[in-house]
């Protein structure tokens, strides 16, 4: 695989208690999302955060990673759900993310639980966010074969 490098641009204005910022992607996929600190720790309000961009991008990846897996053993999906939740706590007085979850519900013909059960630790090994949360946190991977 080439190296990849995506950009985002980030601009905040004000001080932290009551500024506002928002986030682009380099590609225009997005533009313009909002977040603050009252609706990063509270109520979201329609606006997005660090954490929940984070979430989206961990489950990004480790989906399309179990696709991966799932396809090279010949047993492609016809359709994978993932949740991802991405926890960020206090830790010696700094705000750490200290775990992320994966749910994975799957329609997978031809497999069994065991398979899409081995399907989903390699799925996670193979998934560089997965080894970038582990570097401060805990990453669990649970997963539901439809029939």
């Amino acid at each position: 695989m080439p190296r990849i490098e995506r950009t985002a641009t980030i601009a905040w204005e004000g001080n932290l208690a009551r500024g506002a910022g928002s986030m682009s992607a380099g590609t225009g996929a997005f533009d313009g999302l909002g977040y603050s600190l009252p609706t990063r720790i509270g109520q979201a309000e329609g606006k997005t955060s660090p954490e929940e961009l984070l979430a989206a991008a961990h489950g990004g990846c480790f989906t399309m990673s179990l696709a991966g897996e799932l396809s090279a053993a010949g047993t492609p999906p016809e359709r994978l759900d993932v949740r991802a939740t991405v926890v960020m706590d206090e830790v010696d007085g700094h705000h750490r993310i200290v775990a992320s979850h994966l749910e994975a519900n799957g329609r997978v013909p031809g497999i069994d639980a065991e398979t899409f059960a081995r399907a989903l630790d390699e799925a996670d090994g193979g998934c560089p966010f997965s080894a970038l949360i582990r570097a401060s946190g805990s990453v669990t991977v649970s997963g539901q074969l439809e029939v």
